[in-house]
């Protein structure tokens, strides 16, 4: 089940379209300015962007729409500012996964890492070309969800919390890419406990909290209500990156868009890998895990040693509990009904999806 196709179509939805569509009409004609390359990069970040199911600015047109809020013209700019929000990271993920494809398809570095080698670049110049494209396309991704956001009109003071809700959302991002990188250098696989807040840090906050709140300010919640929504977007979103990680690894490469040794290979701080480090399995597959040579056949026995010792299932029935831990949260009173039974098959969906 796809988490993203439960949640139903918000009014709002085209209004968002139409600023994503505006935004990016305006930046094309300031980038021909510039040159053709410029440009160039500029489609490449507006195709980045399209078709995507808009699952943040969902989020945010749901708990604005049904806590009683009629503006759609600014929470669909709330919303389009999460979105390119979304894009950012997307992007400055995949450079710092050394990524070139995405969904079956180069992504920006993929993109100029190609434009450069067909220029007769050698291997490793033509990479450095294009994470280097990805960077500066992720920058202008993650400045303008700024812009967007300061187009809202409401009171100074809704604008002031928007904003720290936004700031807040890429601060702890920043702060959970880091907190993965620094992981990567220690010895020892991190506590379940750190795992589990970085991913709260990099995904919880800019994909399931921050659009709640932000929708949830915007029709003018009282503080309880927004943090109540605050909890619940953040056991959702722990749920999710644990699905997601299971996916990582035993995911089908046409479903998730990347290979699913790729998590492997590197290395990646997981519940998965919290488990089995603590078990005598761990010496069998240890050499292998975060490997860059690891092969196909290397990865399909590390899959085996996971399953066999126990680790698939207990990060699926870890994702289930912070999935039934979310939905708890939705039995509060100040969540309206409405809001309520939207949200309640969001929290299911981060799991289902490992089924």
């Amino acid at each position: 089940m796809n988490i993203d196709d439960l949640l139903v179509e918000p009014d709002g939805l085209e209004q968002v379209e139409d600023v994503l569509r505006c935004f990016f009409e305006r930046s094309r004609q300031r980038a021909a300015a510039v040159g053709p390359g410029y440009l160039g990069l500029w489609e490449t970040l507006e195709a980045c962007t399209a078709g995507g199911k808009r699952f943040r600015p969902r989020l945010v047109l749901s708990a604005y729409s049904l806590l009683g809020g009629t503006d759609l013209a600014s929470a669909a700019l709330v919303g389009a500012s999460f979105e390119l929000l979304h894009t950012a990271f997307i992007i400055h993920d995949d450079v710092i996964d050394r990524d070139f494809v995405r969904r079956g398809v180069p992504n920006v570095s993929g993109r100029y890492r190609a434009v450069a080698r067909d220029a007769g670049m050698a291997p490793a110049a033509a990479d450095h070309i294009g994470f280097s494209a990805g960077v500066i396309a992720g920058d202008l991704a993650l400045s303008n969800a700024y812009r967007l956001l300061d187009r809202v009109h409401t009171a100074p003071a809704t604008h002031r919390r928007l904003n720290e809700i936004l700031d807040e959302a890429v601060f702890a991002s920043a702060a959970g890419e880091y907190l993965d990188i620094e992981a990567m250098l220690a010895p020892r696989m991190p506590p379940l406990e750190d795992i589990l807040n970085m991913a709260r840090l990099k995904t919880s906050v800019y994909s399931f909290e921050g659009p709640l709140q932000a929708g949830a300010v915007l029709a003018g919640a009282e503080d309880p209500l927004v943090d109540c929504l605050g909890e619940f977007g953040r056991d959702a979103g722990i749920a999710f990156q644990i699905a997601d990680d299971l996916l990582g690894v035993f995911g089908s490469e046409s479903r998730t868009g990347k290979t699913n040794w790729g998590d492997l290979r590197e290395g990646k701080r997981t519940a998965l890998m919290s488990f089995v480090a603590d078990r005598p399995e761990w010496e069998e597959i240890s050499s292998l895990v975060g490997s860059p040579a690891m092969s196909a056949a290397e990865a399909d026995y590390v899959r085996r040693v996971l399953e066999d010792s126990g680790a698939r299932e207990y990060s699926a029935g870890l994702a289930v509990d912070y999935a039934s831990r979310a939905r708890r949260h939705l039995d509060s009173d100040l969540v309206p009904r409405g809001l309520r039974d939207v949200l309640q098959p969001v929290a299911s969906a981060a799991v289902d999806r490992t089924r």
